[in-house]
């Protein structure tokens, strides 16, 4: 069976961006870059059985910024391929343009099968349901995709599998879940499969931040995250459960990555386990596995593991990000980020001694006024690392902060739910919080390299 899998592209609304001055707008990061691990799994699962496509947006306007619009590309893809099913994946600032997608997909055939999935399918399943959309995957196991792309070939009835919303489960043609468990599998384990980027090979260059440096790509080594922060999307997708990758299938991974010598490890937190840590970086070496990496490192774990950091920056971690997120305890706490303020000095310190590279992020609440913006100016500048990120605390849909902050919200708009736009009531005029957040962007010591 033919299936096309489609990365929709990025939101291009940024308020940070938009009202920064030019010589601060070159210092704001716009995109993500990465490929998406998520589609390239169901990708690897199905392509023994099944004729797959993949469609990387992102990666079509990062090749060309006068690459056609994305229906255009879509339409293009649909002649070319004739898919039976297409499915496309999605976070919350993309939910705009992906059904865009999905309805373009209806549009030019209604007998194709639609399936969403991804982040906020998971979350927030009731923004799909429209016509346009068939069924909700909404869980984390391939094979369940696998299993729903064999019924739809065979002819069996989709509404008998679990892990998906369906219309056929529910009266009215609403979607609603499947009456049946998500079944088991281990996707972490010693069988997890390494994902084909053959699928990706032609926007294989687009991955790369910034885009002087040497080839990279994400790989993943756990799922979930065991803390709690109110703001955060990750936690909520297992229900708290954290899950760790096998040390033997990362290698595994690792090894096939031929060409490739950057690796940023796709985790929310990926020193959770230290012992892990040390396995994995031992066998890395054993192997003679020789990349750079990249990884998201806590603070306090910083400060608390000093010999861990310096073990692994010298088997190759070479650029941390952290979440700084506040520099004040009152603050932290209200994010339940159970992070201590006085932390950070320690962990920068502990990442400098070591050589590496530093991104420290903050989060900038929308009641700021102009003492709290020159309290964090002060404190990010006594706390310098070579690049800061300073993003707007949103209330993402499907987090306990979206909850909290309900009353607060005034933009309902996801096109603009990606941490640069400010979607809550402000304490200053929202042209004069924008330019503080600009600001704030320069200060940093340096550029990143690798």
């Amino acid at each position: 069976m033919r299936i096309l899998l489609v990365n929709p592209p990025r939101s291009a609304a940024n308020g940070i961006y938009d009202h920064a001055p030019p010589d601060v707008q070159r210092l704001i990061h716009r995109k993500l870059i990465g490929p998406p691990l998520g589609l390239l799994m169901l990708a690897t699962v199905c392509k023994a059985e099944h004729d797959v496509a993949l469609l990387e947006i992102k990666g079509e306007t990062d090749l060309d910024p006068n690459a056609p619009a994305p229906d255009v590309l879509l339409a293009r893809e649909l002649e070319r391929h004739r898919p039976r099913l297409v499915g496309v994946t999605f976070i919350a600032s993309e939910v705009p343009a992906g059904m865009a997608l999905l309805r373009a997909v209806k549009r030019f055939d209604p007998s194709i099968l639609t399936v969403a999935g991804g982040l906020h399918a998971m979350l927030c399943p009731e923004d799909f349901d429209d016509p346009a959309v068939d069924v909700l995957y909404v869980n984390q196991t391939a094979g369940v995709f696998l299993e729903l792309v064999r019924a739809l070939e065979q002819g069996r009835p989709i509404d008998a599998l679990g892990g998906i919303w369906t219309r056929a489960a529910a009266a009215a043609g609403a979607l609603r879940r499947t009456a049946v468990p998500t079944p088991p599998c281990d996707l972490l384990g010693r069988d997890a499969p390494i994902v084909d980027r053959s699928f990706i090979e032609r926007w294989k260059t687009t991955y790369r931040a910034p885009p002087t440096a040497p080839m990279g790509t994400y790989v993943f080594t756990s799922l979930g995250c065991p803390y709690r922060c109110s703001f955060c999307s990750i936690w909520p997708q297992t229900g708290g459960a954290y899950m760790q990758r096998d040390v033997e299938s990362i290698v595994r991974e690792l090894r096939s990555l031929e060409g490739c010598d950057v690796v940023r490890f796709a985790d929310a937190n990926t020193l959770v386990d230290l012992d892990f840590a040390e396995r994995l970086f031992a066998r890395i070496e054993a192997e003679g596995i020789r990349k750079s990496y990249i990884m998201d490192v806590r603070a306090d774990t910083a400060a608390h593991a000093p010999k861990l950091i310096a073990r692994l920056a010298r088997a190759g971690l070479k650029f941390v990000i952290t979440g700084f997120e506040s520099f004040r305890e009152a603050e932290l706490q209200g994010y339940r980020k159970k992070l201590e303020a006085n932390r950070i000095a320690e962990a920068v310190r502990v990442f400098h001694d070591c050589g590496i590279v530093v991104r420290g992020n903050y989060v900038i609440p929308p009641d700021y006024g102009e003492e709290d913006f020159d309290a964090l100016a002060a404190f990010a500048e006594g706390h310098s690392v070579a690049l800061s990120g300073y993003t707007i605390l949103t209330p993402m849909p499907g987090t306990e902060l979206h909850q909290t902050m309900a009353a607060d919200i005034i933009d309902r708009d996801l096109g603009k739910y990606n941490f640069f736009n400010c979607v809550c009531r402000t304490r200053l005029p929202i042209e004069r919080f924008y330019a503080r957040v600009g600001e704030l962007w320069r200060i940093r010591l340096g550029e990143l390299v690798l």
